[in-house]
């Protein structure tokens, strides 16, 4: 599955003449640069601004994984995992910018909007009737542990050993937020990712710089292990096989493709309900949300724990990023650390609630009975997860994460000629 992820980011880089290099100063400008162009044009409430289907899609992609899962493919993979979480994250933004454009592409409108994602450009690309039935089924119970357990689990243990509150109060608390957003449907959650997505960021991307810069004399020497433990005889010996299989590239690839989500198909189906009329130009922000998610917030956690030297301390996941902030931040970073994961978990929560969502209307014809089902099963569900033990559960979320992937790849494929057309006719324009 990780070289098929591989793979197919490579076959666009290739087809597009490595857009995502040539074309980033570009993407920057017609992206994140552009919210800083003035006045912006009036628009039906109902609809969704470009940059809020962007944080719509980029509050499902950041989750637990750039806290927790940066220091999980360290400890695994050591310091050369991050060069290969590096490598799938350039080879992902050219897979989210044309499974986006693809979106934009094939979407429908509808009374309530823009409805779009991979169902749609399966069944009105590819003329298919199995493959939308397939990935609808594993997204909408994919939702309900990635994207929804395992997030407010994440919460309530964090929140319990940091301030001893107990996991049924995390719960129910999570559980209220999140159905005050999610009940007002697409146009609230865009909303209020908007303004959390930023402000998340901003907090947390703030003290890793702050710590980086009390810890800048290592920073040379934490680039270099990077480089030199991708490059090592353990991570390139024994051939192919051996280069694929060694723990360095294998799990800088596997947290790479988590916490970026290109090829999964997941955010394409929050990028579809854009207002835009350019698929190339919402493809354009699918690539900036890779970028910004693993170049930027994956890197700085890892470079914060590589500064810090916190890798031999012999601790994994969010305690070791905790370790490694609490060495510069001290009593501080307990709480800092603990607040990043509950902004983080509840906005992946919003992201999935919707792709879930989405999915569930897509199977059952838009009836509102399967939505309304849906939604209060989703919140449920918080609850539950917030208060067990959830190791089966976890394995069972990546599990589906990687089979969501596999009938969105082959249309990724399928419809590469679209996406190589779209792309050529825009910057010949």
């Amino acid at each position: 599955m990780l070289v098929a992820m591989i793979g197919i980011g490579l076959y666009f880089t290739l087809g597009t003449r490595g857009l995502q290099l040539r074309r980033f100063g570009y993407m920057l400008r017609h992206t994140v640069g552009s919210l800083f162009g003035g006045a912006k044009k009036g628009r039906d409430r109902r609809q969704v601004s470009p940059f809020g289907a962007m944080t719509t899609a980029l509050a499902g992609t950041m989750g637990v994984g750039n806290i927790a899962g940066v220091a999980t493919a360290m400890t695994l993979g050591g310091p050369g995992a991050i060069f290969w979480m590096w490598v799938s994250a350039l080879g992902g933004m050219m897979t989210k910018y044309a499974e986006v454009l693809l979106a934009v592409h094939y979407r429908e409108k509808t009374p309530d909007g823009y409805r779009g994602g991979p169902m749609y450009y399966m069944k009105k690309g590819l003329h298919s009737r199995l493959l939308p039935v397939l990935f609808c089924l594993l997204c909408a119970c994919a939702s309900f542990g990635i994207g929804n357990m395992t997030q407010s689990n994440t919460i309530a243990q964090s929140l319990q050993q940091c301030f001893g509150l107990h996991p049924a109060i995390t719960g129910v608390a999570v559980m209220a937020v999140v159905a005050m957003v999610v009940l007002g449907g697409i146009s609230r959650i865009a909303a209020f990712t908007e303004k959390l997505v930023p402000l998340m960021s901003l907090f947390y991307m703030g003290a890793a710089i702050w710590v980086l810069a009390v810890c800048w004399r290592q920073l040379p020497a934490a680039l270099g292990s990077i480089f030199k433990d991708a490059f090592s005889a353990a991570a390139l010996g024994g051939g192919v096989v051996g280069f694929f299989t060694s723990r360095a590239v294998r799990f800088g690839i596997a947290r790479g493709v988590f916490t970026n989500e290109a090829g999964l198909g997941s955010a394409p189906i929050a990028h579809a309900s854009a207002d835009t009329a350019s698929p190339v130009q919402q493809g354009l922000w699918g690539m900036f949300e890779v970028f910004a998610d693993t170049f930027v917030s994956c890197t700085l956690t890892a470079l914060v724990i590589l500064c810090t030297g916190a890798l031999d301390t012999g601790l994994d996941g969010a305690a070791l990023t905790t370790a490694a902030f609490g060495r510069v931040l001290g009593s501080w970073a307990p709480p800092f650390i603990a607040i990043s994961i509950l902004f983080f978990a509840v906005s992946s929560m919003l992201g999935w609630c919707f792709y879930g969502e989405s999915a569930l209307r897509y199977l059952s014809g838009g009836r509102s009975w399967a939505v309304w089902s849906y939604r209060i099963l989703f919140l449920v569900l918080v609850m539950v997860g917030a208060t067990v033990q959830l190791q089966r559960v976890w394995q069972l979320a990546d599990t589906l994460n990687g089979l969501m992937a596999v009938p969105n790849l082959i249309a990724l494929a399928a419809l590469s000629g679209t996406v190589f057309r779209l792309t050529k006719d825009f910057f010949r324009r």
